[in-house]
């Protein structure tokens, strides 16, 4: 008989993660319910119980080669375009102190994560409905993160757009890529200089079984993003930040 979320429990060991069999219970019913909603709600593609453990949970963890190890203690982390959960989710299973906020701009998925927080049992978990360029105004979220995540949402001069707002002076963006993003990086100069972004640096994810050359792209917020950024939805996409329009760093 497999001991459950073994593969996790294996990769979680490499990245200096001990995860207690509470904690794997808990990615379990996670797991259980994910597989379930997925039948009527498109969370996912991945659905495969090993690949989930790896391709999900594990490279959500993976953050921490981000963050000296893990996020500080009661870190506030909002994570942009979570979808199913991803990767803020497997970040508060791990890190059960942490602060999180999840934001999504479908309603059937965001229903599925309040469905979740009640299974799980989760406190301090909020979770919005909503486009990332209009919840970015909001007061109670705007420059309130130590920490955004983002993963698999867009290229990185939309993705600047959608997660600086949110993130404080001193916080950091983390966003999950793949290897060859030399344009991408190249392509969010301006974005980065408009929005008060600095690239801290590129970490390569070198796990077992994520093998597909994946890289943490991770950014400093050095000073507030300009009242009028994010700009209406479908425009950072549609219209990015170019660099001949950035304003001058301060």
């Amino acid at each position: 008989m497999h001991r459950p979320m073994e593969k996790l429990h294996k990769g979680a060991l490499e990245l200096g993660i001990e995860l207690a069999k509470g904690q794997l219970g808990q990615f379990e019913a996670y797991y259980r319910e994910m597989a379930e909603w997925n039948q009527k709600v498109n969370l996912t593609a991945i659905t495969e119980y090993g690949e989930v453990q790896v391709k999900h949970f594990l490279d959500s963890l993976t953050a921490c080669l981000a963050l000296d190890g893990q996020p500080p203690p009661g870190a506030k982390i909002i994570d942009v375009g979570t979808g199913a959960g991803l990767p803020g989710l497997p970040l508060k299973l791990a890190f059960p102190d942490i602060r999180l906020v999840l934001t999504d701009s479908v309603g059937k998925k965001t229903r599925f994560l309040h469905h979740l927080m009640e299974v799980l049992g989760l406190a301090d978990v909020e979770v919005f409905t909503g486009r990332a360029e209009e919840l970015g105004h909001r007061q109670d979220l705007r420059e309130n993160f130590d920490l955004v995540v983002s993963r698999g949402v867009a290229k990185l001069p939309a993705l600047l757009e959608y997660t600086l707002p949110f993130c404080e002076t001193g916080g950091k963006v983390i966003a999950w890529k793949h290897a060859d993003i030399k344009k991408e990086l190249a392509d969010a100069e301006g974005a980065l200089k408009t929005l008060g972004g600095q690239l801290r640096g590129i970490v390569p994810v070198q796990v077992a079984g994520l093998t597909d050359q994946r890289v943490l792209v991770i950014v400093d917020k050095t000073r507030a993003t300009p009242a009028e950024y994010s700009r209406r939805p479908g425009v950072p996409a549609k219209r990015p930040i170019k660099s001949q329009n950035a304003r001058p760093v301060d």
